[in-house]
């Protein structure tokens, strides 16, 4: 038997234990893709990595789609325990903000290598994906709220992850529109994107401030979900981003249906609004880093958490180099790519780590699937 099953009584245990965390790998590498061909130097080279990678987590997103799907055919009973876990639940959100950073980048990669037909695709994909980011995030705190065990002191910044999806889809929405022409589409799209980040941003902001009451009150959370403190940046990140998006594509749109004034007043607005959100950034990162050290000076095991490190720095350092270049601020982009090679530095490290662990066959566990055979266990007792 290869040795990646090693942990598994079976090969189908593979699908059997399959869980909606592993997109998460999906959403680093493709921001990385996203991003890595903004660094100034090499420019060349680092665009062919980026849609080289951006291929790669085309893959990758299929496989982890097939094989998720397939745990549902084969293992119904069992997928749909997903909704009674109080951890593994809040990952369904990762799934269509995997998607969002393929259709991104089918926008910055597959549109030059395939031809303009791939906007058309791009744009059903948008649709879906707000379809599945609104679902989940509709399903997945009505599970929390009706059925599952929560409790302050375990509460992560992982509660923000089916709430987050929302606005990662608005921040494509401005990606999207981008590449349209004025019209009642391109107005469609704009118009969603900004009840998406309402949708997402206002209710991020509430688990935020009770996050910081949970660290206030109960400490630090354990070493297994140290790294989670990271999440924190993405909603922030996102929305920022999101803002200097759309704003910059409000006046254009706004002026095909005559009201091309409010969209430049949308347009400053956005950029004031992403300047008060990074200085938000700023402070949760300081939190993070702080974090960081403390549990790094434990014994920190492995586990798909540590692609904490990767989305949400991605998107901060994506709404840092728009910022800058919006304002025209050498010294922002600077910070921009000193984020940007920091989150190279992680991606490397956490994907290595990640086809070890794969190999291997230790992150192949579904906690979900071991609480279901407890309870029909002790049923049974």
């Amino acid at each position: 038997m290869p040795r990646v099953f090693q942990y598994l009584e079976k090969p189908s245990d593979l699908i059997r234990h399959f869980t909606p965390n592993w997109f998460t790998v999906c959403m680093g590498t493709g921001i990385v893709a996203l991003i890595i061909s903004e660094l100034p130097m090499f420019s060349d080279v680092f665009w062919n990595i980026g849609q080289t990678l951006w291929h790669i987590n085309i893959f990758l997103f299929a496989a982890c789609s097939v094989l998720y799907m397939a745990r549902w055919a084969l293992f119904y009973h069992e997928a749909k325990q997903v909704f009674q876990h109080p951890i593994m639940s809040l990952f369904l959100g990762a799934i269509p903000m995997a998607l969002a950073t393929l259709i991104n980048g089918m926008l910055k990669y597959g549109v030059p290598l395939y031809g303009e037909h791939l906007i058309d695709w791009a744009q059903q994909l948008w649709w879906l994906d707000v379809a599945l980011a609104v679902t989940i995030a509709w399903i997945v705190p009505f599970c929390m709220y009706r059925q599952q065990q929560h409790s302050l002191k375990n509460m992560t910044a992982v509660w923000l992850l089916p709430i987050v999806a929302c606005e990662v889809a608005a921040a494509s929405g401005g990606v999207l529109i981008a590449q349209l022409e004025a019209g009642q589409a391109a107005m469609q799209i704009l118009l969603t994107s900004y009840m998406l980040w309402g949708m997402s941003v206002l209710p991020a902001f509430a688990v935020l401030t009770i996050l910081m009451l949970r660290l206030a009150l109960q400490q630090l959370p354990a070493k297994e979900v140290g790294l989670s403190s990271w999440l924190t940046l993405g909603p922030i990140g996102t929305g920022a981003l999101a803002l200097l998006l759309l704003g910059h594509e409000a006046p254009r749109l706004m002026s095909f249906i005559g009201w091309g004034q409010l969209g430049e007043l949308i347009q400053g607005a956005g950029i004031l609004g992403s300047l008060i959100l990074l200085g938000f950034a700023v402070w949760w990162l300081g939190i993070a880093l702080l974090s960081s050290v403390h549990h790094l000076q434990q014994d920190l095991p492995f586990n798909l958490g540590w692609w904490a490190l990767t989305f949400p720095i991605g998107v901060l350092s994506l709404a840092v180099l728009t910022l800058a270049k919006t304002l025209g601020l050498a010294w922002m982009l600077s910070i921009g790519y000193s984020l940007t090679v920091l989150l190279i530095l992680l991606w490397c490290i956490v994907a290595f780590k990640t086809v070890i662990g794969f190999y291997q066959g230790k992150l192949l566990f579904s906690p979900c699937l071991v609480q279901f055979l407890e309870k029909q266990s002790s049923v049974k007792t």
